[in-house]
């Protein structure tokens, strides 16, 4: 018998399923930031068990992408500008340490990563596309955790991850021209490229300071 070459079949519980249909629709914009859901319709909808859709929410909860607001239901959070703050600040300190530690110490297989990552926000800026721009943008500064080696660092960055992949989507929206998105981060991919600890440190984290501050005054106090 020939055998032929077929993808496997992912097997997954109902609740990851729909864990990662609502939380892929957040972070694209598909589900508006303060809009209202109830698990009665999404469950109808995805026709999947109220309980299953519970406990996805509750994990999207844990995930800072809704809340539960007493008497009220389930509500997709809004940046406020105390958030955009605390993201940006946070980002900052975090993916400056990353940002040397990627350039002091990354193998070839995670720097080819971030040349990769690096290239996709090139492409994808000249495709246009804002969705994919966002996911680049996102996918650059995640191979950089990653090639950073340090595993409590990734842990940390993973607790904030979903919300730090909105707060981009939000930053990236107020730029009209792709290609200044992709000029801020070529500098900060060239420092950790020719293992230049300090500046990938510097870049890193005034490119987080920069563009946070530039989020917040966009939003309406």
């Amino acid at each position: 018998m020939t055998r032929i070459a077929l993808p496997k079949i992912e097997k997954m519980p109902a609740d990851v399923r729909a864990l990662g249909v609502l939380r892929s629709r957040i972070v694209d914009g598909s589900i508006p930031a303060g809009s209202r859901l109830t698990e009665v319709q999404l469950s109808e909808e995805m026709e999947l068990s109220r309980a299953t859709i519970r406990t996805a929410l509750h994990q999207l909860a844990k995930e800072g992408l809704v809340t539960l607001v007493p008497y009220t239901g389930w509500t997709v959070v809004e940046l406020t500008r105390r958030d955009v703050w605390e993201l940006y600040t946070l980002r900052a300190a975090v993916e400056r340490l990353a940002a040397q530690l990627a350039a002091q110490r990354a193998d070839k297989t995670s720097m080819r990563a971030i040349e990769d990552a690096f290239k996709q926000i090139a492409n994808s800026a000249q495709v246009g596309k804002p969705g994919a721009i966002a996911d680049a943008d996102f996918g650059f500064h995640k191979a950089i955790v990653l090639a950073a080696d340090h595993a409590r660092l990734r842990q940390q960055y993973e607790l904030i991850e979903q919300q730090i992949r909105v707060y981009i989507r939000s930053s990236d929206a107020l730029i009209d021209d792709a290609s200044v998105i992709v000029a801020q981060h070529k500098p900060i991919f060239e420092a950790i490229f020719n293992r230049d600890v300090t500046a990938a440190g510097d870049l890193s984290e005034r490119h987080n300071l920069l563009e946070g501050e530039k989020l917040t005054g966009a939003i309406a106090p």
